[in-house]
């Protein structure tokens, strides 16, 4: 008797909790996400299509005869190319370095998932929550790895190229897992110097395209000033809180886990989750394209939000046709650029005189920092980080011995006495 009406219940239970999630989805878009952050401006784009096509670069077996090419070209020097590697070389996704002169960069692009190559598999299911401490946080084991590993191989081709172009920037790229594997390296050579000249923290970026969730509240937080995440409008993947190794395994039977986050998000609170340490997120500060609008069957033109949100970062999934598509690099490549087209075609109709725009960025600069400051005071104030504190250097020896201990670590060492990939 029990039995009969035990099971019943469950089912009303979970019927009901499917609805709730349902409706709240339903009625939920993407442009809520960023709806109070403030809209960005052109000089913040202008790098972003420039490494959106870098990332797709990548893809191409031979960048003398592009076969993917964007409209207008990859605009790159193949004189300038200082590595290009491809699926049958590394165990780390494929990668390019690159020096743009014209824009005095020094620029490394990751690639994003191969659904046909089996160690991106390896890199993405490597890694369960909590598994990975790193700097009071957590981050993604795999890709840490991942990180570590390809920051060890191109330590000295890095460190040349800074050496020779020692006022340029560093910028790391990456889309999708590549995404992942690009902000942790951004993060190394922040906490390693040494291992790249020691370049200053104020010349290192990061772009992470389509972001996969990689870090802790408290490092993305903290690191917001360096990564850039960009996001077109529903896009799954940063707003995906289950571990990415779960969402793969479970191709086959989504229903099954479809069902498991309607209840879990149900039944489970924001602030209980936001409290959790281990829980992962998008990296650094976000940058949203917004191009439609609730029950609109057309797109407007992009606008883009930027901010360093601590409550509410992504963390509800958008019911929307969309949420693939909007993970493509080329249709955030696109996007971005007409982004970028609106607000410098705006500059040319109201004239604005060069030193009013310098200022303009000046003043933007300064209210990013005062906004990055507020972030991580808000972070401390909920218990995710510890309160801001003024940085203190660490001495070389000592970092060369955590930058050690740390590869001992994530890998094993040969009989030659080198570190090695141990699957």
């Amino acid at each position: 008797m029990s039995a009969a009406i035990g099971v019943p219940l469950l089912e009303a239970i979970y019927c009901l909790g499917c609805t709730r999630w349902a409706y709240k989805r339903c009625i939920y878009i993407g442009a809520d996400d960023s709806s109070s952050w403030t809209a960005a401006e052109a000089h913040e784009l202008e790098p972003i299509p420039r490494v959106c096509q870098l990332v797709l670069a990548v893809y191409e077996r031979d960048l003398q005869h592009p076969k993917w090419a964007p409209p207008g070209g990859y605009k790159i020097s193949l004189e300038n190319v200082v590595k290009k590697t491809s699926d049958l070389e590394r165990i780390v996704p494929p990668y390019l370095i690159y020096v743009d002169h014209e824009h005095r960069d020094i620029v490394l692009t990751i690639r994003g998932l191969n659904l046909r190559r089996e160690n991106d598999y390896l890199v993405l299911w490597d890694n369960k929550l909590g598994r990975q401490e790193f700097l009071d946080g957590y981050v993604h084991h795999g890709l840490l790895r991942a990180a570590v590993w390809l920051l060890y191989q191109e330590k000295e081709t890095l460190r040349n190229c800074i050496t020779k172009h020692p006022t340029y920037t560093l910028t790391f790229g990456g889309h999708s897992l590549g995404s992942g594997v690009a902000a942790l390296m951004a993060v190394l050579a922040i906490q390693f110097p040494f291992l790249l000249a020691d370049i200053p923290r104020k010349q290192i970026r990061c772009y992470a395209i389509a972001p996969a969730r990689c870090m802790s509240l408290n490092l993305a937080v903290k690191y917001a000033d360096v990564i850039n995440s960009i996001i077109l409008q529903d896009d799954f993947l940063p707003r995906t809180a289950t571990p990415l190794e779960d969402i793969f395994k479970s191709m086959f039977c989504l229903p099954c886990l479809l069902g498991y986050r309607c209840l879990k998000d149900t039944c489970i609170s924001e602030e209980k989750l936001l409290h959790d340490p281990r829980r992962l997120y998008a990296p650094g500060r976000m940058y949203h394209i917004v191009e439609r609008k609730f029950c609109s069957c057309w797109k407007h033109p992009p606008v883009v939000k930027s901010g360093i949100p601590v409550e509410g970062r992504f963390e509800h999934i958008v019911l929307s046709c969309n949420a693939i598509s909007d993970h493509s690099i080329l249709a955030i490549m696109e996007e971005s650029e007409k982004a970028l087209q609106m607000l410098r075609d705006k500059d040319t109709e109201t004239n604005t005189p060069p030193i009013q725009k310098m200022t303009r960025q000046q003043t933007r600069a300064k209210e990013q920092d005062q906004e990055h400051k507020a972030a991580l005071r808000r972070a401390a104030t909920l218990e995710v980080c510890p309160q801001p504190e003024a940085p203190c250097e660490a001495g070389q020896l000592k970092l060369k011995i955590e930058w050690d201990e740390l590869l001992d670590k994530l890998f094993r060492k040969d009989d030659a006495g080198k570190f090695v990939w141990n699957k």
